[in-house]
């Protein structure tokens, strides 16, 4: 058998899981934070979206999925993009995960029943973009620091 790839492929999955958690988290603590901005509960009360309590519960596994995305790709495509800092890297991938979620999300919104159909989606827009580049930097920002300790 050969150790060395198994040795390999568990470290692989570890530093995946470290840069999910990691991203998560961090997603889900700007959520909370964005989430207060009175702003936020205008573009909830457009949406009838939920109260705050719950909008706090499912930003962590959204975190989690789109922290996995961003890393997986980071960890497997990392020659693939072009440059050489792992925080620009993983902010380009996040912000390419806010647009995937931005057209999946707030697009389709807006064309149900709203009138002001620029306002709520570039709203939404601006309230995902600190959380997806919290997210993107601690990502890479972790990235740097499992690979300088290796």
């Amino acid at each position: 058998m050969n150790t060395g790839n198994k040795t390999a492929k568990k470290t692989g999955l570890l530093n995946l899981f470290i840069l999910t958690i990691g991203g998560g988290a961090v997603f889900w603590a700007s959520t909370i934070a964005v989430s207060l901005l009175p702003i936020a509960a205008e573009y909830r009360s457009a949406f009838s979206k939920a109260n705050i309590q719950t909008v706090w519960v499912a930003s962590l596994p959204a975190g989690l999925t789109i922290g996995f995305c961003v890393s997986y790709c980071l960890l497997y495509f990392f020659d693939k993009i072009s440059t050489q800092n792992s925080i620009l890297k993983s902010l380009i991938l996040s912000l390419i995960a806010l647009l995937i979620a931005t057209a999946l999300t707030l697009v389709p919104q807006s064309f149900f029943g709203q009138r002001d159909i620029l306002y709520y989606p570039i709203i939404g827009l601006m309230l995902d973009l600190p959380r997806f580049l919290f997210l993107g930097i601690v990502i890479g920002y972790l990235y740097t620091r499992l690979h300088d300790a290796a």
